[in-house]
């Protein structure tokens, strides 16, 4: 194998959970690019219908499929429609995420369980589903889109973070568990990324936006969702064959 070939996709099926924007868009878009067969998802329907056209107009491989991760049992179903839109999987990205933003005080009953339910529940769903088939082939590749706030938590997402830390306390105890066949997880922690999730905050004074992104982190600013795809690229191909279980840090030196 060339090290070229270390990083290609080409024959592989891989599942981007939200990737109708921001950070999923961006990566989905990169794994295509790299040969993968990309199952895009959206929460709606037709929801990834831009990514999916971006993807095949640049000459790859795309599926769109929808599901909204708040009902129950929605990872097992997202992994089925996925499945049959395109076959086994061979990556699973867990990005979609919900986050509400406030003091701990101040947290509703419906924004927790919004926030468990998306970001955790449904992660135990989708990883029962796709794990013993992944094993079962010697091979499989899941890459949890965490957060810096799993290692370094902000009062304002309390309840956000506690769910990171446990979709990674997750991930480390079945990296374990799975090493020996061939299936590989590991988890992604963007810092802040300048993703329509922050529009609001940034549009709204955009003078104090900038004040924070210049104290935030070594590089003092806001990172991109394009600055994500390299990592994901690397977790997802044969070039992290020997990775399992570990959080990768981007955050611009937060």
């Amino acid at each position: 194998m060339t090290y070229q070939d270390m990083f290609s996709m080409k024959g592989r099926t891989a599942l981007v959970t939200g990737s109708s924007r921001g950070i999923g868009a961006a990566i989905a878009k990169g794994f295509a690019a790299y040969g993968a067969r990309v199952v895009v998802h959206g929460q709606t329907e037709g929801a990834a219908a831009d990514v999916e056209r971006s993807i095949r107009e640049a000459g790859g491989q795309a599926v769109p499929v929808y599901c909204d991760l708040s009902s129950k049992r929605a990872g097992r179903m997202l992994i089925e429609r996925a499945e049959a839109a395109a076959g086994p999987l061979d990556i699973l990205v867990i990005n979609a995420s919900a986050q509400i933003n406030g003091t701990f005080e101040d947290v509703k009953p419906e924004d927790l369980d919004l926030q468990i339910d998306v970001n955790l529940r449904s992660t135990v769903d989708m990883l029962q589903a796709v794990l013993p088939s992944m094993a079962e082939r010697g091979w499989g590749r899941v890459i949890n889109v965490g957060s810096i706030n799993q290692i370094r938590p902000k009062a304002i997402v309390s309840i956000y973070a506690a769910t990171k830390a446990a979709q990674h306390n997750l991930v480390q105890s079945l990296a374990r568990d799975y090493a020996g066949r061939g299936v590989l997880l590991n988890t992604l922690a963007p810092g802040l990324i300048d993703t329509d999730r922050n529009a609001d905050r940034r549009d709204s004074d955009p003078e104090a936006w900038a004040d924070y992104v210049r104290k935030l982190n070594w590089m003092g600013r806001a990172g991109r969702p394009d600055e994500m795809v390299g990592a994901a690229l690397f977790l997802a191909s044969e070039a992290s064959s020997f990775v399992t279980g570990e959080t990768l840090i981007l955050s611009g030196g937060y």
